[in-house]
């Protein structure tokens, strides 16, 4: 466990070295604040309107983020050749794995607490409303939901050629189950054999990643969720991560790392 923290410790500090994240955190602040600016209107929609855009944008940085830093992480040690001594310390391949999962894990979850708390902190301060639990609740999921997109991204970066290459078919991939997830049963149920099959196959093999937004939560005041699902979400998320990191490990395992 030591060396998966030490190398969980460089992924953190490179990542805070860059300044994409800086970036990415002074657009989420400035439309944050545009969104307090609002609330001098007292238009409840206006309010959630922007608050929405505000909680998107910081799905988006997070994603960013996450899919980027990831999808760096093993090219770029072949790249550098800083593989091989990495390798010969001795550390297996399995604790490269899970310790570049873990750093770019622990790294995205800071950056989300900055986000959520700016957030917190200038939304709460105009309305008077500090629904904590349910920032937390939203907070976490996106954080689960983030572990098995960052799996995902990782098993990705050991098989496509290039970091680039990595970052767009995970991007679409993303996107395509964040926006079409919830519909692909009812499309199927709408499409003639064989496609039907394929479809619901499909919808019930994929990880579901879209039960994770909770911004309506966030936004319209809706409470919190159930813990029971909340829990079963949290499980959920760790088994498909699970899964991709298992099949990263085999993929890392059997990658001849001269070519």
């Amino acid at each position: 466990m030591n060396k998966i923290f030490a190398l969980a410790g460089v992924v953190i500090r490179e990542l805070y070295r860059r300044k994409d994240f800086y970036v990415l955190f002074v657009l989420t602040a400035l439309l944050t604040l545009a969104a307090a600016a609002m609330n001098f209107f007292h238009d409840e929609k206006i309010v959630r309107y922007v608050k929405d855009i505000c909680l998107l944008l910081i799905w988006v940085s997070a994603l960013l983020v996450a899919i980027v830093t990831t999808a760096r992480q093993i090219p770029a040690e072949r790249e550098a050749r800083t593989i091989f001594p990495l390798l010969a310390k001795p550390v297996s391949r399995g604790q490269v794995i899970a310790g570049k999962f873990l750093g770019c894990w622990l790294a995205t979850g800071v950056a989300l607490v900055v986000f959520y708390f700016f957030f917190a902190v200038i939304t709460g301060s105009r309305e008077q409303i500090w629904p904590l639990a349910v920032y937390l609740q939203a907070l976490w999921m996106q954080w689960a939901m983030l572990a098995v997109v960052i799996a995902m991204v990782l098993l990705g970066s050991i098989y496509f050629a290039a970091p680039s290459s990595t970052i767009t078919i995970c991007f679409i991939v993303v996107a395509g189950i964040l926006g079409l997830g919830t519909h692909l049963h009812v499309v199927a149920l709408q499409q003639a054999e064989p496609m039907q099959t394929i479809l619901t196959l499909g919808y019930f093999l994929m990880p579901h990643l879209e039960w994770y937004d909770l911004r309506d939560f966030v936004v319209y005041d809706m409470g919190l969720v159930s813990w029971g699902a909340f829990a079963l979400a949290t499980l959920y998320a760790a088994v498909w991560t699970g899964i991709f990191l298992l099949l990263a490990w085999f993929g890392f395992r059997r990658k001849n790392l001269t070519t």
